[in-house]
This record gives C-alpha cells, structure tokens and sequence, in this order.
C-alpha cells in the first residue's frame, strides 16, 4: 500500500514540477495558451488526492498562465504596429527628395514609389539625371528633404 501511495506522490509532485515551470517553457518554447491549460489539466488529473494542490497557488497559476497570454497578444500587436508605422514611414516619402549614402559619393533624388520586400518598405527613387535606382531600404536614407 504505501508502494501505491508513494507512486500517486511522486507523479504528483511531478505534474506539479511541471506546471510550475510552464511559464518558463511558454517563453522558450513558444507554448499556446491552450497547451499551457493542458499542463493545468494534467497537473489536476495526477495530484495525489491525500495532498491537493493549494486553491491558491491553483489561481495563482491560472493568473501567470493569463499574464503570458496577455503578453503573446500585446507582443503581437506591437508587430503589428511596427509594421504599420513602417508603411506609414514610407508613403510619407513620396514626393520627397532624399540622399542615399553610396560609397565615398551620396546620391541625390526624388522617391517616386515604394514597394515592399520580405515585409520591409523599399523606395525607387530618380536621380537628378533621370536614373532609377530600385529597391532601396529606408534605413539607408541619409537625409530627407
């Protein structure tokens, strides 16, 4: 009998092992939120019933898994919004003359259109002597005029 007893303690005490360092897996590995209930759900299903979880450290750890999922969407958004800044960054460039470091030389010239490559705005821009010179990033632009 205490054989069955110490085998419900230790998977127990392993469930709980587990779930306590869930919040740590889910910011390395990436966990969804679903699978972080799964790891709850199991925690519950192999407690030893002589010794249940703690109610408090059980919302404890519902309120963490929360936080995290809170984090992942404002992480999202932020993303989102970087990338839209981004695009708003370049549309506002159009018309504009800018300098373009290229070498010992700057190039001089007006954006006359923006297109994006691997979710990064990219300016065409036309020299002074009617050059087009495709596919330049905004971090390479020196100065707008």
């Amino acid at each position: 009998m205490t054989t069955a007893i110490q085998a419900v303690d230790n998977s127990g005490q392993s469930a709980q092992q587990t779930a306590s360092t869930s919040d740590q897996a889910a910011s390395a590995f990436g966990l969804s939120f679903e699978s972080l209930l799964k790891i709850i759900l199991t925690q519950l299903t192999y407690q030893d019933p002589l010794k249940p979880m703690d109610n408090f450290e059980f919302v404890s750890q519902l309120a963490q898994f929360s936080q995290i999922q809170q984090g992942q969407t404002m992480n999202d958004r932020l993303e989102q919004l970087v990338s839209a800044q981004g695009t708003s960054q370049a549309t506002g460039l159009l018309g504009k003359r800018v300098d373009v470091p290229a070498g010992s030389a700057t190039i001089s010239g007006k954006v006359t259109a923006i297109s994006f490559q691997n979710g990064s705005p990219t300016v065409t821009i036309q020299t002074d002597d009617q050059r087009t010179i495709n596919n330049i990033a905004i971090s390479s632009i020196s100065q707008v005029r």
